[in-house]
């Protein structure tokens, strides 16, 4: 092998580690993200009032000094930023495994890898749509379902999750969530060096699904909840 070729791919070994890098890093945020989300979400549970003056607090934060709704349009730059470089982290690197194999094996073998990849692809795609409907559903467009427009967030929210087929496109994508987490947090870990000893991967085997059952399950209380009636206007 000539030193061109070695220096090409220890370029290209490189790039990739700094891919999963901004993957890890954007993910990362993700998380955090959806676990404060989750948090406000669960505020249905307290009733009307509660879970109205949390959607208003979330846009007075950071008052005076920023604007009113700053830190939350600040907070969505940033998730947005995060998102792009996830996507296009995940695309990079889908497009280097497929040049990688130039030729397709004569027989296929179905690994746990490739099914776990495959999932993270798809299931990344799926929650990607979900993303649009849910901000077009709750954020920009703010449109209710079952009748007209709504600026009240709590009767949107029971509206909502009172059209069975809107829960059930919910818990799917909650579902898509839980698997991806579950995938992508070993897999930053790994990415990070985190799993470097038996123990550790085993620990962070048992982070990846804490933390995949937890986000996934609080996420689906309410829109069951609003579903069987427990949560009502």
């Amino acid at each position: 092998m000539s030193t061109t070729s070695l220096v090409k791919g220890a370029r290209a070994s490189r790039s990739t580690i700094a891919l999963k890098l901004l993957m890890a890093v954007s993910g990362l945020v993700f998380i955090g993200y959806v676990l404060l989300h989750m948090y406000g979400n669960l505020k249905a549970f307290a009733g009307h009032d509660a879970f109205n003056e949390y959607a208003e607090h979330i846009r007075e934060i950071g008052e005076p000094i920023l604007p009113h709704e700053g830190a939350l349009w600040i907070i969505r730059v940033v998730l947005l930023l995060a998102l792009v470089v996830h996507v296009y982290a995940a695309m990079a690197l889908w497009r280097r495994a497929r040049q990688a194999r130039t030729t397709p094996y004569v027989v296929k073998k179905s690994t746990g890898a490739n099914f776990a990849s495959r999932m993270m692809r798809w299931g990344g795609v799926a929650l990607l749509l979900f993303i649009i409907w849910h901000l077009l559903n709750f954020t920009v467009g703010k449109v209710n379902v079952t009748g007209g427009a709504t600026n009240d967030p709590y009767n949107l929210m029971v509206d909502s999750f009172s059209t069975w087929w809107l829960t059930l496109i919910y818990l799917a994508a909650m579902l898509a969530l839980g698997a991806h987490l579950h995938h992508g947090v070993w897999s930053a870990a790994q990415t990070l060096g985190l799993t470097g000893t038996a123990a550790a991967r085993l620990r962070w085997k048992r982070i990846a699904f804490v933390t995949a059952l937890i986000i996934s399950v609080g996420f689906s209380l309410v829109p069951i909840a609003v579903l069987a009636g427990v949560i009502s206007k």
